[in-house]
C-alpha cells in the first residue's frame, strides 16, 4: 500500500479540477486522480452557461406538475429509459419526496447562497489562470416562438427567484439579428444580465490542468474501484489494483461518487442525468450570447468558430448506450430553425451527477475522519465549480466557509433510514 502526503482528489471534471487547484494554491499537497476516459465529462459537453439565474431547484411541486408534458415522447426534453428503471426508480421516489413546498423552499435558499458568489468566483478563477477572457459576461437570451408560450414563459420568469441575475426585455436590435438567423418569427423574448458563459470548455479544462501542475500539483491517470475504511482512514483501491493511503481524500467523481461513498456506509442516491449535444462550424451564426429556445428546451452557444446545440434530461445508467433519437431530434430542431452546423458535426452524450433534491453534496464525512466530498452539482457543475473550489479549500483548511454548508451534508439522506441502504 502506497502512502500519499496531502490530499487525493478523485475526479477529473471541472469541480474536481477547480477544487484541486484551490487546495494546491492554499498550500496543500495535492494529487488529482483523473480517469481521463470517455465520454468526456459533463463540464466539457454542456452549454458553457454560467447559470446564476437557476436558483429554484428542479425538485419542486412545479417541476412535478409539468413533468408529463415535458416527456420526450410528447416532444419534450425529459426522458426515462425504461430498461434502466432499476437505476432511476428508487431515485425518482426520493425526488417526489423532496418536491414538497417546504423542501423546495429550503433548497431554493440553499442554492441561492451558493449561486450568490458563483460569477465573482469565476472572475477570480479566470484572472488567476491569467485568462480573464475565459469568462464572457454578456448574459443570455431566452426566446419563444408562439404568443401563448411567450406570455406564459415571460410570466414564469418574472415570478421566479433568479438570484443575482437580472431580467430585461429583449432589445430590438438583438431580436432583429436573431430573426435574420432563424426561420420562425420570434413571438417574444427576454434577456438576462449577470449571467455568463465560458468561452471554450476544452480550453478551460486544459488551463485548470496546466495551472494545477504549474503550482506543483501531481496528476495521476486512473480510476478508483472502491474505497475502504482502514482504522478510521480511507484507503483507495484503483482499477489497476494499486492501493493508496492518502492523508485526506476528496471525492469529486461525478456520477461515480455515489458508489464510492456507499463503500464507506454513506447514503448517496445519485443518478446519471444525461444530456446530448451537436457541435459544428458557426460561420453562419452571429457572435451572440447563449440563446435558449425555450419551446424546444434547447440552447445554442457559440464557442469561437464552433456552435453547439445542447438539450435533454435523460435518466438512466451512466454506461447505457446513447439514444440516437436525441441527436436526431436536435437535428430536426436545427433544420426547422434553419440553423446550419458547418463541416464535421460532432455528437456528444454525457452524464450530469444529480441527487434527488437537486442540491449538491459538499461536506466532511461523519464516518471516516479523513474523507471530504463535493459532487452532485446537477446542471450547475460548471456554474458552481469555482465557488465550490473556494469553499472546499476553506473547509479543508480548517476555516469557516463563506456559505453555510449544512444543507449540503450527505446526512440529509440518512435521517430516518438505514444508513447503509443502497438506494
Amino acid at each position: 500500500m502506497e502512502k500519499l502526503l496531502g490530499t487525493l482528489v478523485v475526479g477529473g471534471g471541472v469541480v474536481g479540477k477547480a477544487c484541486a487547484l484551490a487546495l494546491r494554491r492554499a498550500g496543500e499537497s495535492v494529487t488529482l486522480l483523473d480517469p481521463q476516459g470517455t465520454p468526456r465529462p459533463a463540464s466539457y459537453g454542456n452549454a458553457g452557461h454560467i447559470a446564476t439565474e437557476q436558483v429554484a431547484p428542479l425538485a419542486s411541486p412545479a417541476a412535478l406538475a409539468s413533468a408529463f408534458r415535458r416527456l420526450f415522447g410528447l416532444g419534450g426534453a425529459l426522458d426515462f429509459r425504461l430498461s434502466d428503471i432499476g437505476a432511476w426508480g428508487p431515485w425518482a421516489a426520493r425526488f417526489v419526496a423532496a418536491s414538497t413546498v417546504e423542501r423546495a423552499a429550503q433548497g431554493q435558499r440553499a442554492l441561492g447562497g451558493l449561486l450568490k458568489d458563483a460569477l465573482p468566483a469565476w472572475r477570480r478563477l479566470a484572472e488567476g489562470l491569467g485568462r480573464s477572457d475565459l469568462l464572457i459576461e454578456r448574459g443570455h437570451v431566452v426566446i419563444w416562438e408562439s404568443p401563448a408560450s411567450a406570455r406564459a414563459g415571460r410570466a414564469a420568469w418574472e415570478a421566479a427567484d433568479i438570484g443575482q441575475a437580472r431580467l430585461t426585455p429583449l432589445a430590438e436590435p438583438t431580436k432583429a439579428r436573431l430573426e435574420q438567423l432563424i426561420r420562425p418569427a420570434i413571438a417574444g423574448g427576454v434577456a438576462f444580465q449577470n449571467t455568463g458563459q465560458i468561452s471554450d470548455p476544452t480550453l478551460m479544462l486544459r488551463l485548470l490542468d496546466e495551472a494545477f501542475e504549474a503550482a506543483g500539483g501531481q496528476r495521476l491517470a486512473g480510476q478508483v474501484r472502491r474505497l475502504s475504511n482502514s482504522g478510521g482512514r480511507v484507503v483507495a483501491e484503483l482499477s489497476d489494483g494499486k492501493r493508496l493511503a492518502p492523508e485526506r481524500v476528496l471525492i469529486t467523481g461525478g456520477v461515480g461518487s455515489g458508489a464510492l461513498m456507499r463503500d464507506l456506509g454513506h447514503a448517496a442516491p445519485i443518478i446519471s442525468e444525461r444530456g446530448y449535444h451537436l457541435e459544428g462550424g458557426a460561420r453562419h451564426w452571429d457572435d451572440l450570447p447563449p440563446v435558449v429556445f425555450e419551446d424546444r428546451s434547447m440552447i445554442l452557444t457559440r464557442f469561437g468558430d464552433r456552435l453547439r446545440a445542447a438539450s435533454f434530461v435523460e435518466f438512466g445508467r451512466e454506461t447505457a448506450p446513447p439514444d440516437p433519437r436525441k441527436w436526431a431530434r436536435l437535428r430536426r430542431h436545427l433544420t426547422e430553425l434553419d440553423v446550419r452546423l458547418e463541416g464535421p458535426v460532432a455528437e456528444w452524450m454525457g452524464a450530469r451527477p444529480t441527487l434527488p433534491d437537486y442540491l449538491p453534496a459538499i461536506g466532511v464525512s461523519r464516518r471516516v475522519g479523513n474523507l471530504y466530498y463535493a459532487f452532485g452539482h446537477q446542471h450547475l457543475g460548471l456554474t458552481l465549480a469555482a465557488t465550490t473550489g473556494e469553499l472546499v479549500a476553506a473547509l479543508m483548511g480548517g476555516g469557516a466557509p463563506e456559505v453555510d454548508l449544512a444543507a449540503f451534508d450527505l446526512a440529509r439522506f440518512e435521517r430516518g433510514r438505514n444508513t447503509r441502504s443502497k438506494a
